[in-house]
Parts: structure tokens; sequence; C-alpha cells
């Protein structure tokens, strides 16, 4: 699914398929994190299945306003010990589908928002 373009700065999706995402015309393959002038490999698992509390805790790093979380092809919801330290201090976190997370993330962006994308492919 391609995204229709969209005039705003930063890292920006252009593009979902089945395990790839492409951000500023670079094709990634692996789970991800993006924000607005960050793109971090490294610090998330391949699948919602390896995914820990300390995965999501690190996000805390990079400041956000609104974490999203893309789970992959299916939805999934990880513990609410490991998203209620985000909501207690008044962060935003919202858990979807990467699909969905691709797009909510572009408008988001938009917005001017300091929004963090953690994303999983599989």
């Amino acid at each position: 699914m391609r995204f229709s373009p969209d005039q705003f700065e930063g890292n920006r999706i252009s593009a979902y398929a089945t395990g790839q995402i492409t951000v500023n015309e670079e094709v990634i393959t692996g789970s991800v994190i993006i924000t607005s002038d960050k793109i971090i490999r490294d610090w998330l698992p391949v699948s919602f299945a390896a995914l820990e509390a300390v995965h999501i805790a690190r996000l805390d790093e990079l400041q956000p306003e609104i974490i999203l979380i893309g789970t992959g092809r299916t939805l999934h919801f990880p513990s609410p010990a490991a998203t209620g330290e985000f909501l207690a201090r008044g962060i935003g976190v919202e858990v979807m589908d990467t699909r969905a997370a691709c797009r909510t993330y572009n408008i988001l962006l938009s917005e001017g928002r300091r929004v963090v994308a953690a994303l999983l492919l599989e």
C-alpha cells in the first residue's frame, strides 16, 4: 500500500507491504523504530512474541509525546505493565497493526507531534 505524499519535515513512511516499509525511499525489512529524525534498527525483536517490556521501556529515551506500537500483520496487545508507566506520565500509547501504525505515524508527524513508531514487521 502506497501512502499519499504529505508535505512535512522528517522521516516519512511512504509505503507498507507485508514484511517491509519504505521510509524516505529506503526499504526496511526488519523491525524498526522511527521518529521524525531517527531510524533505529537495533531495539526491537523480530516478532511480537519476542517483544518484552524492556523493549518498550527504552522508547522513553526518545522523549515521546505519543508512542505507536505496530504489532505486525495482526493486532496484539502488550501487557498493561509494559505501557502503564508511560500512561501514568501522560504519554500516549497506541497499539495497532503495523499498517495502521504507519498511517497514524504520518498523520501525527504532519501535526508536529513528537511521535515514536515502534514497528514490528512479522
